[in-house]
């Protein structure tokens, strides 16, 4: 269970506004997250993964306290090791396809199941340049398994794969998750697009 109560003021094209959530996500549910462009949805993201600080609230996973604005306490990124899958990529130019895996696992069998998920094995020695929007997604995503996250962070993660790679990754990343008991939080900016595979969803107003 990770249990959310936050406020952030945001500024926008129409002015400042308060990105305030209160929510609980169940552990190892899949909760599909959407709204208004500029609502916050990538900022409430970053928040739970300890990139960027709200204003006030507090933010408890599995029992333990990651953020308590009030008390001083906000854990670092690596410590609360939530995998998190950039709307952007954020892919390192000048690291291969394999290193970016190598980056956050030494476990080579691990990356190799990996690579199959993603249908990435041809392309081990390409760097992101090389690769196609839909590539460089996949990876992402895979690069954020890595670390076996009990929480998994996607934004936007499925927009550059075509309807067959998408269906099939998806299959895919259902049995990792169920097999590791994950948490799993998606932003999307289409409301249906996630309906067949999440239990949870979460509107985020602007």
């Amino acid at each position: 269970m990770i249990k959310v109560d936050i406020e952030k003021k945001l500024r926008g094209y129409g002015g400042q506004q308060v990105l305030k959530i209160a929510h609980d996500f169940p552990a190892g549910s899949i909760t599909k997250i959407y709204g208004p462009s500029g609502a916050g949805k990538t900022t409430f993201l970053k928040i739970i993964a300890g990139l960027t600080e709200p204003d006030k609230g507090k933010i408890v996973f599995a029992g333990n306290t990651w953020l308590d604005v009030d008390a001083g306490i906000s854990l670092s990124p690596q410590i609360r090791r939530a995998g998190f899958a950039f709307q952007n990529y954020a892919l390192f130019p000048n690291m291969t396809l394999r290193q970016h895996l190598e980056y956050a696992t030494n476990d080579s069998q691990w990356i190799e199941r990996l690579l199959k998920i993603g249908q990435l094995e041809t392309l081990t020695t390409h760097k992101p340049d090389y690769l196609s929007g839909g590539q460089q997604q996949r990876l992402a995503i895979l690069r954020a398994l890595a670390i076996k996250p009990k929480l998994l962070l996607m934004d936007e993660p499925f927009s550059a794969l075509d309807p067959e790679m998408r269906s099939e990754l998806i299959a895919n990343l259902q049995t990792i998750w169920k097999e590791f008991d994950m948490t799993v939080m998606a932003v999307s900016h289409d409301q249906r697009e996630l309906d067949e595979i999440a239990d949870a969803e979460l509107f985020i107003r602007s």
